[in-house]
């Protein structure tokens, strides 16, 4: 059997700017930012003291109080994310074989709010009063493991980690797994909710967030010239993935065609990308291999873009090394620069981002881009959403530990 075609059929989102996929792409278009100063805990002790927060997220509008307690909040993401992309997909488990449908999912630190939550319980009143639900909560594979449960879903299900990279490598691997065969459908993408005390504190003593305490709406610049740090984000994002040939025998509507995958490391450092741009080079050239795609194809670029020094001027100078020329004619976006940096959740609101891209036509833009850096200089889609065909895209993650991803998709064609 030869390697088989896969087609996105449902998209699920949860950002800073909207608590699922139309209103989030409206406010993306409208060039909304999400951030904000840190409300749920006093963080005025930290050298950074804004983020970009999940607003108005009540679980008891999706679930009953019994089980919504049993999950973590990155996981409870994953699930509002996971329930609107089935429902998008119009897939109906009771006609599926559900030993041929799977559930990857990535994060990239997941349940750390109950890690601090039970430590303190422990602390405060004994080992005793610890919650019989903590390990399930705080289980980076909780979020695979409760989705399968509520969709029946009994292939292969996992998660993956590899920090910012996580939620891509899932979905290059629920596209591996449809196309040998293994699946007709998989739930993919991937969630975080880390802005919790620690975990910003943590960032903080890194070095690698904005400190524009002052402005936060202006704070992520990815491109920018004064560019000064990343904004960290909460949410996460679900993606079904179905065999061609099954998505056209229940009619589905197809959003767009996943294609190709390349993933790649540095081994160079476990912070900081390596500045001679290889790896991420060589994730891309994979992914439009992979995808039998030429770079002259590729119209649209989300890049990871996080508004950091390094990271910024690496991507760019991969883009050039496989672009060549036609590296002028990319049209490249950053979409941290509204809903800030959602770490193991990025690669997939981002594909899901790049998949309306080609759907609609429509580039969201980089907002806060005022003034340029000569070491990136590329057409960034500066300020004001843009009308384009977009009929091939490509979606870059690049994680601590040198992680690199790279996803392809094009429209979808007979």
């Amino acid at each position: 059997m030869g390697r088989r075609r896969v087609v996105i059929t449902g998209l699920g989102v949860v950002t800073p700017v909207g608590l699922d996929l139309e209103s989030t792409w409206r406010a993306l278009l409208e060039g909304v930012s999400g951030a904000g100063p840190v409300t749920e805990f006093d963080a005025s002790q930290h050298s950074t003291r804004f983020l970009c927060a999940i607003k108005g997220f009540d679980p008891l509008n999706y679930f009953e109080k019994t089980e919504a307690r049993r999950m973590d909040p990155y996981c409870l993401y994953q699930m509002v994310a996971a329930m609107e992309a089935m429902r998008h997909s119009g897939l109906d488990m009771s006609k599926e074989d559900p030993t041929r449908a799977g559930c990857i999912f990535g994060t990239g630190i997941g349940g750390i709010s109950e890690i601090e939550e039970q430590k303190m319980v422990m602390r405060e009143r004994g080992p005793g009063r610890v919650s019989p639900f903590f390990i399930p909560k705080l289980m980076s594979n909780a979020s695979a493991g409760q989705a399968s449960i509520r969709f029946g879903l009994q292939g292969t299900s996992f998660s993956t980690g590899s920090a910012c990279a996580s939620a891509s490598n899932a979905i290059g691997i629920a596209l591996r797994t449809v196309q040998y065969g293994e699946a007709d459908m998989m739930l993919t993408g991937g969630s975080e909710k880390a802005t919790t005390e620690l975990a910003l504190a943590g960032f903080c003593s890194l070095k690698a967030l904005s400190k524009r305490n002052d402005d936060p709406q202006r704070a992520s610049r990815p491109f920018d010239r004064d560019r000064d740090g990343f904004v960290m984000g909460d949410g996460g994002a679900a993606i079904v993935l179905e065999e061609l040939e099954h998505a056209r025998a229940r009619g589905a509507d197809i959003i767009a065609e996943l294609c190709g995958y390349g993933s790649t490391d540095d081994a160079f450092h476990i912070t900081a990308p390596a500045e001679d741009a290889l790896g991420p080079r060589r994730a891309i050239e994979q992914a439009l291999h992979d995808a039998r795609l030429a770079p002259e194809d590729v119209d649209y670029v989300n890049a990871h873009g996080t508004s950091t020094h390094l990271n910024d001027k690496v991507e760019t100078k991969a883009l050039r090394m496989v672009f060549g020329s036609h590296a002028d004619k990319l049209q490249v976006s950053s979409t941290k620069s509204m809903i800030g940096h959602l770490l193991g959740a990025s690669g997939a609101v981002e594909l899901a981002f790049s998949a309306m891209a080609v759907r609609t036509g429509q580039i969201p833009p980089t907002i806060n881009y005022e003034t340029p850096d000569p070491e990136c200089d590329l057409d960034y889609v500066p300020n004001q959403a843009r009308q384009a065909n977009v009929r091939v895209a490509i979606s870059n993650s690049l994680g601590f530990g040198g992680h690199n991803t790279c996803l392809a998709l094009r429209r979808f064609e007979d």
